[in-house]
């Protein structure tokens, strides 16, 4: 028997309101835990990136400021 024919009988609430209750109920905690992991790993990527770029914007900067001439300044 598949699983359509198995939630073929029965009622819609327990389609669509027992079965997700307890599936949140089991793995709730699961599910945060991999949320978490998720949106951490993405802030220390982004951070990464910022950073990075912020290191090329200063060297860039800097390197053509000293191989102009300082009259500039």
């Amino acid at each position: 028997m598949d699983a359509k024919g198995f939630f073929e009988g029965l009622p819609w609430w327990v389609k669509w309101v027992v079965i997700p209750v307890v599936a949140l109920a089991l793995f709730g905690g699961l599910i945060a835990s991999v949320i978490g992991f998720l949106v951490g790993v993405l802030f220390k990527v982004l951070l990464f990136v910022l950073i990075i770029g912020a290191v090329i914007f200063l060297v860039r900067k800097f390197t053509s400021a000293s191989s102009s001439s300082r009259g500039d300044w």
